[in-house]
């Protein structure tokens, strides 16, 4: 005589049930063409498929493969973003934003852009593009200098650009503009243009005094022109540098805090004053001139 198995009946919503029978199909347990639920609790339950946490990953980790989502989507490896984003959003502890944030990526991957455009770099050739920016706004931009550059862990596009409108950088930098390459949109066409590629961007030359231990720590930057101590301060050390956008210029200032002060020229200081000022609003903090 045939021993009859065990019954057990489980008490699931249809969600929870379409979910294993997922499981049940991506992990070869059917019967017949159907996804077998009770085969895959059999297998569990024998130690052939292993049942582990899926809250156990540390911050960091989930940091850094959030990081390499970013990183490989604007070196235009897309595929690989998608995977490791696909796997980011198995995890159970991703936060709400975070895991809107990727499930909007894997609803419309970006195009790599940046395989596009290396060509027109290399080529120096002027191209066209169409952007749209924080606030979702179309732009279109007549690029005439290019190049890829790292802010603050992205990729952005660096460009020398025909149009200045709506740019809110000092005078002497109006035509460059720093582009994020997601932000160009699905299916935009990128192309050439007439005249003449420019040998790189607007520059400002600005001087900047650092006091204390940043003095002493500082390591010079590829566009310092000068770095060195100043002869009737001894522990004040002078940096001279180019600079092309003040926005990033005043990301890297603050951090530094009452370490470092800028000094010329006016214009520059004059907006250093005016981000200071708005800081202490936020904290309700009067400043006086």
């Amino acid at each position: 005589m045939s021993r009859k198995g065990q019954s057990i009946t489980l008490s699931i919503s249809d969600q929870d049930k379409a979910q294993l029978e997922a499981i049940a199909r991506e992990l070869g347990m059917m019967r017949g063409d159907r996804p077998n639920i009770s085969g895959l609790v059999e297998a569990i339950a024998r130690q052939q498929f292993l049942v582990a946490p899926n809250n156990d990953w540390s911050e960091t980790r989930i940091q850094a493969l959030a990081q390499a989502v970013h990183s490989l989507t604007d070196a235009g490896q897309i595929e690989e973003a998608t995977k490791i984003a696909s796997l980011l959003l198995e995890r159970s502890e991703l936060s709400i934003p975070l895991r809107k944030q990727i499930e909007d990526f894997l609803k419309t991957p970006p195009a790599a852009w940046r395989l596009e455009i290396e060509p027109y770099i290399r080529r120096q050739q002027p191209f066209q593009l169409v952007y749209r920016d924080a606030a979702d706004r179309p732009w279109s931009f007549t690029i005439r200098h290019a190049q890829i550059t790292f802010h603050e862990k992205r990729e952005y596009l660096d460009c020398w650009c025909d149009e200045t409108e709506g740019n809110q950088d000092l005078p002497e930098l109006h035509h460059n503009w720093c582009l994020r390459l997601d932000r160009i949109p699905p299916g935009a066409a990128i192309v050439p243009v007439e005249g003449q590629w420019r040998s790189g961007l607007s520059q400002l030359e600005i001087e900047m005094h650092l006091f204390g231990g940043l003095a002493f720590a500082y390591k010079a930057k590829p566009a310092d022109i000068k770095n060195d101590w100043l002869r009737d301060q001894p522990k004040v050390r002078q940096v001279v540098r180019q600079i092309s956008n003040t926005f990033w210029f005043f990301r890297e200032v603050l951090r530094y805090g009452k370490d470092c002060v800028v000094v010329s020229p006016e214009s520059v200081r004059d907006r250093m004053r005016q981000e200071v000022r708005s800081l202490c609003s936020q904290y309700a903090l009067e400043v006086r001139d």
